[in-house]
């Protein structure tokens, strides 16, 4: 990665808008820190520049939370191609992860030096202090489990490049480290007692649901410890955002009215924590989902066909039922083109469209916003953690996944957890979270779970899911593939081998591509 030293230009009124108005980067051999940190505006706009390099993540979060799982695909590029057939070579500038060590290098800058303002600034209070710094643990915390989820392993960096004296050259942690940081990060950040329950600043468009809260340190949290396989605190995250009585709390919407207003306008009650934008105040498209997520027969992101069939049973069915198919038809998917032609289009809906159930009906702006956690995702978890802990939590996994269904106009589904096993479980489970949160950037991570969890315990169901779901591989050779694990992650790519002489190339990728 590349070391980058920010200058940032404190204006009387922090917009979250260009990063150019307050950002600028100067050459690494440049120190500022002498200079700078004598303001609690200056601190907010470290916190501002962390967010706006995590929107500019938004093309990655899509391509490698979507690709792989085969539940979406890319229909012109020849890159994204490579990836979702796990093709993938170290020169793609699919692999390139320095926009995520940006947000860390802002997260690091912020824990490291907040306090020293307070030597300068006397408004700049402790618990003002302690509120960035739990703000800057989450988006390091976020920002290394997209890392080690797609790289397994990278390099675990917990100090701001500051100026020269940093070493440039870093090897990679192993995962088990990895992880134990995000959760110490997480934990660190909630011991300071300071994490809100709600953003009440007008100058960040968004705020409640753009910047780190409680809620949002929860659900993540839930989601590491469920990767990690510690089922019982996951739960217990969960539980917290779940059960919890606060009038400020997000809440799982029931009404299936008002699935869509998740998506349009966003920021809903539902919402735990997304990325914003908003053309009519601040001019703001660019990395919004919209930009990607287009409504054309020729669209880049479209529906599989095996996802499409799901998706077009589920809504025939509720239409044949005289009721709305509230998630599938002109909720995450339309169609455009002739039935049974080959130019026959699965479009993703969710970002480009509105709640009027009309092809015609598209946002007039590309600014959807793009959601990293909402409770039907947290209450999933929590269903998912149930189930792995054994057969007594499968009453209540069940509950939680038809309380879901239910929102969808669904009936329950129809299980005698009696003659059910664990495999039928996580099946059901798994087609619950890729219906619900379909384009959302999560189902190559819930594969990809449920690949090598338990010691790889159904590892040839998971590549039995992919290849029944992706539809531009060679089944033989997608199969022979994936049964090596080392495949199922990226390579580093060249450019950071080339910087770094401590970094190795990953397993799989060392020996291929020779």
């Amino acid at each position: 990665m590349k070391k980058i030293v920010f200058v940032l230009i404190v204006t009387t009124t922090l917009l979250f808008i260009s990063c150019n108005d307050w950002l600028d980067i100067l050459p690494n051999n440049e120190q500022v820190t002498a200079d700078y940190w004598k303001a609690k505006e200056e601190v907010e706009a470290v916190i501002a520049s962390g967010y706006f390099y995590l929107r500019q993540t938004t093309p990655f979060l899509i391509d490698w939370g979507e690709l792989r799982g085969a539940s979406i695909f890319s229909y012109n590029s020849t890159e994204k191609g490579k990836l979702q057939d796990f093709q993938i070579i170290a020169s793609s500038p699919l692999c390139r992860w320095e926009q995520f060590y940006k947000v860390i290098n802002m997260a690091n800058s912020v824990i490291t030096f907040a306090p020293e303002v307070q030597n300068f600034d006397e408004t700049y209070t402790v618990q003002a202090m302690k509120s960035h710094q739990t703000e800057a643990y989450f988006l390091r915390a976020l920002s290394y489990f997209y890392l080690v989820r797609n790289f397994k392993e990278v390099p675990l960096i917990l100090e701001s490049y500051v100026d020269d004296s940093a070493p440039f050259s870093i090897a990679k942690s192993k995962e088990e480290e990895i992880i134990q940081q995000i959760k110490a990060d997480i934990t660190a950040a909630l011991d300071l007692n300071a994490a809100k329950e709600f953003f009440d600043n007008d100058a960040w468009y968004g705020s409640s649901k753009g910047r780190a809260t409680k809620w949002a340190l929860y659900a993540l949290m839930a989601d590491v410890c469920l990767w990690s396989e510690d089922y019982g605190n996951c739960i217990i995250y969960a539980d917290y955002l779940i059960d919890s009585t606060s009038p400020k709390r997000p809440a799982f919407m029931t009404i299936p009215e008002h699935w869509f207003s998740i998506f349009n306008p966003g920021n809903s009650n539902e919402s735990i924590f997304e990325l914003n934008w908003n053309y009519s105040v601040f001019n703001q498209t660019s990395y919004s989902p919209s930009n990607y997520f287009t409504i054309a027969t020729n669209a880049s992101y479209q529906y599989t066909p095996a996802m499409a069939e799901r998706l077009v049973s589920e809504a025939t069915t509720l239409y044949e039922e005289d009721k709305i198919p509230v998630r599938s038809h002109f909720g995450a998917y339309v169609t455009l083109g002739e039935d049974g032609s080959e130019n026959l289009a699965y479009c993703i809906w969710k970002y480009s469209g509105t709640e009027i159930d009309d092809l015609t009906a598209i946002r007039v702006q590309p600014d959807a916003n793009y959601i990293i956690y909402r409770m039907a995702d947290v209450m999933l978890m929590k269903a998912e953690a149930l189930i792995w802990k054994g057969s007594s939590g499968w009453s209540e996994a069940l509950e939680i996944i038809n309380q879901i269904r239910n929102r969808s106009n669904l009936i329950d589904l129809d299980i005698s957890l009696n003659e059910t096993d664990e495999l039928e479980m996580l099946q059901f489970l798994l087609n619950e979270r890729d219906m619900e949160l379909a384009a959302e950037g999560k189902r190559w991570y819930d594969l990809l779970r449920f690949g090598k969890s338990n010691n790889f315990k159904y590892k040839d169901d998971f590549i039995n899911l992919i290849v029944e779901n992706n539809s531009s591989a060679n089944t033989s050779w997608l199969r022979s593939v994936l049964k090596n694990e080392n495949a199922w992650y990226l390579p580093i790519s060249d450019s950071e081998l080339e910087t770094n002489d401590l970094l190795t190339q990953n397993p799989y990728y060392d020996v291929t591509q020779k």
